[in-house]
């Protein structure tokens, strides 16, 4: 468990760094960097008192020694220059591991600010561990600075998301255990301490045997595309205790070099996007697709020993987008590995994605046997989903995890399941999700009293993408005022006035009635319908927005549509572009995403009962923003004088107002 000093002096760390260390990557290298050399010193220190030799700073590196680089009297510059001369040199030290030689390859330091090497340095020195698994907690949490999307959309999996899935998944001691897309190794982690803690008396010490414990090192074994991510990992499963980790630069989706290798548990959170153009795999997949995560959800279901079990996270497309794929997909999930499946809220990736996903929970011999699916809902996972992610009161995934495991034992025992009945689900005949042929995933969807939404025609939204759409530069009639519909301008409900000499670019010419929809990150879920303009003024709109038309759709009904969370979902799977520069949506592919169509006069029947809710909600902010409380003031209520002030500037007492006390 991180204790609070540790999180601090990481804090601290950063904060120091910060000035000279600004991308949060560089800073988490940094940290490690110093984190493993110290430890390397502290090992020393210990094999010593031990009555043992040095071996990580012996011979020629002695000099280079911890205690060295920290004496009192060693200049500013002269430890900053034997620090950098340390780990540049480290790789070339034969009494480290492997391992740590790699953490070292190609490390320097990327400043020559002796003050600041100096107080990063004080910081690292207050850190010291008997033991890696407490400093593995603390590089946990070093890691989780890293949550923005990496280069291949990865997205960090919340800690408690992870603890929740090992839990119900539940791997045992003898079993092995995969990650095909393991990032920091996250789930491998959670695996092992999840194992150890099953192998513990009441006394608080372990059963594990030396075999045991041999094997389980042996057992656990992750993938990842990115060398950095393979770094990492690596480093966080030998601060866990594991000497020689076995995760592996390898992608999963294209190469068939390990193709042949199974797992009795495989977990994780694959990506969620796919590359212009989509993924080229191999041929041997069952389901043929260029969408990675169906490849992963394909590749994990495939690869499970015949016992084999899974927990794996994913998109809401897996759950009911109508693509081929999909249902191709989901029809042999339903038919041979999948038991249960987990709406989680769509904050749970906040501030990094919003993102609505799922947890879909295999078991492959009980799959097979079983003639039901069972379904859960999560509306609380224990923190509030916005972008803070505020600890709260609510919390569903306790309560899941009971119900879900309740389930599983009766399914397992081969109980009837017709008399359970789960405060957070349903369970659902399999014929009834096969009914159709579309195999969705949605639990709401088979909820008696739910109307589903095809009940009306599903159509892909590129039926309603405007075609042609022309190009103008405003420059070239600078005082032509112009009315432009910029991308953040939607949120005032109306474009802005400006002249032609104002507008720095080429710009989308648009008219009254087209509908708008933003495909740039971060302003995404944005869609507005076009109003009538000002006589002859021309109305035009930045290139980042996909303009739809069309006389079989109401421009509002086809607008709330385009924000919806069903849509929300399948568009954020189609965002190409990662790392520094903006991500947007390929239109192409939001062209292919289904929405339903009702006849013109339901659509306008919504549109109108959407509008009205909108106005009750309006009236409301207006009575609330008006609302302002009378109290009587009592002639006998003695008066005080009090005054304003701030943190930074002390108000004068003539602005100070009488209140009763």
């Amino acid at each position: 468990m991180l204790d609070t000093d540790t999180k601090r002096r990481i804090d601290t760390a950063r904060d120091i760094l910060v000035g000279k260390v600004p991308d949060p990557k560089s800073q988490v290298e940094q940290i490690t960097i110093a984190l493993i050399y110290k430890f390397m010193d502290d090992m020393d220190a210990e094999a010593e008192e031990l009555g043992g030799k040095r071996k990580f700073f012996a011979e020629e590196f002695a000099r280079y020694g911890w205690a060295k680089l920290m004496r009192s009297g060693l200049g500013g510059h002269e430890t900053l220059n034997l620090y950098a001369e340390a780990i540049a040199k480290m790789p070339e030290n034969p009494g480290i591991p492997p391992l740590f030689r790699d953490i070292f390859k190609n490390a320097y330091l990327p400043y020559r600010d002796p003050e600041t090497l100096r107080a990063f340095l004080k910081i690292i020195d207050e850190f010291s561990y008997d033991h890696s698994e407490k400093l593995g907690d603390a590089f946990e949490y070093l890691l989780s600075v890293l949550g923005s999307q990496g280069d291949a959309g990865q997205f960090r999996t919340p800690r408690h998301i992870i603890d929740f899935m090992v839990a119900i998944v539940d791997p045992k001691k003898s079993e092995t255990v995969l990650d095909p897309a393991c990032g920091t190794a996250g789930f491998l982690i959670s695996s092992w301490k999840h194992i150890l803690q099953a192998n513990t008396d009441a006394a608080g010490n372990s059963t594990l045997t030396p075999d045991d414990r041999g094997r389980l090192a042996q057992n656990f074994t992750g993938y990842d595309i990115s060398p950095d991510m393979v770094r990492l990992s690596l480093v966080n499963m030998y601060l866990h205790g594991f000497a020689d980790p076995h995760i592996a630069e390898y992608d999963t989706l294209t190469s068939q070099d390990k193709w042949n290798e199974h797992a009795d548990v495989i977990l994780a959170n694959p990506p969620f996007m796919s590359p212009k153009g989509g993924i080229k795999p191999h041929n041997r997949f069952s389901v043929q697709s260029k969408r990675s995560e169906v490849l992963f959800v394909d590749y994990m279901a495939e690869h499970l020993t015949p016992s084999g079990r899974a927990g794996i996270i994913v998109p809401e497309g897996i759950i009911f987008q109508s693509q081929n794929a999909y249902k191709q997909l989901r029809k042999m999930l339903v038919e041979e590995y999948l038991v249960a499946v987990v709406s989680l809220p769509a904050g749970v990736f906040q501030p990094y994605s919003g993102v609505k996903t799922s947890v879909l929970i295999l078991e492959r011999a009980l799959a097979k046997r079983a003639s039901t699916i069972a379904f859960f809902k999560v509306e609380n996972d224990g923190y509030g989903l916005g972008a803070q992610r505020r600890e709260i009161g609510k919390n569903d995934l306790p309560q899941a995890r009971v119900e879900i495991a309740e389930y599983l034992l009766r399914v397992r025992a081969g109980e009837s399941v017709e008399d359970f009945a789960p405060t957070l689900g349903l369970v659902v005949p399999k014929e009834k999700i096969a009914a159709n042929g579309d195999y969705n995933l949605s639990g709401e969807r088979y909820r008696e009293g739910v109307v589903s939404a095809t009940a009306y025609t599903l159509v892909p939204v590129g039926r309603f993408m405007k075609q042609g759409v022309k190009t103008i530069d405003p420059r070239n009639t600078p005082d032509e005022v112009f009315e432009l519909w910029s991308i953040p301008a939607h949120d005032a409900g109306s474009p802005d006035v400006i002249r032609g000499s104002d507008i720095g670019s080429q710009k989308k010419t648009v008219l009254p009635g087209d509908v708008l929809l933003s495909r740039i990150i971060p302003h995404i879920r944005r869609s507005c319908v076009v109003r009538e303009s000002a006589p002859r003024r021309r109305q035009i709109a930045s290139t980042e927005w996909i303009v739809f038309s069309s006389d079989d759709v109401v421009p509002a009904f086809l607008s709330h549509m385009l924000v919806s969370d069903p849509f929300h979902a399948c568009f954020m799977q189609t965002i190409t572009g990662v790392g520094g520069s903006l991500s947007r949506a390929n239109p192409t592919a939001v062209g292919e995403i289904q929405i339903p169509l009702p006849p013109l006069d339901v659509q306008k029947e919504i549109v109108a009962e959407i509008e009205g809710y909108q106005k009750v909600i309006d009236g409301a902010r207006a009575v609330l923003d008006n609302y302002r409380p009378h109290i009587p003031i009592h002639p006998d209520w003695p008066m005080v004088l009090t005054f304003r002030t701030s943190r930074s500037r002390y108000t004068p007492p003539l602005q100070g107002a009488f209140v009763p006390v």
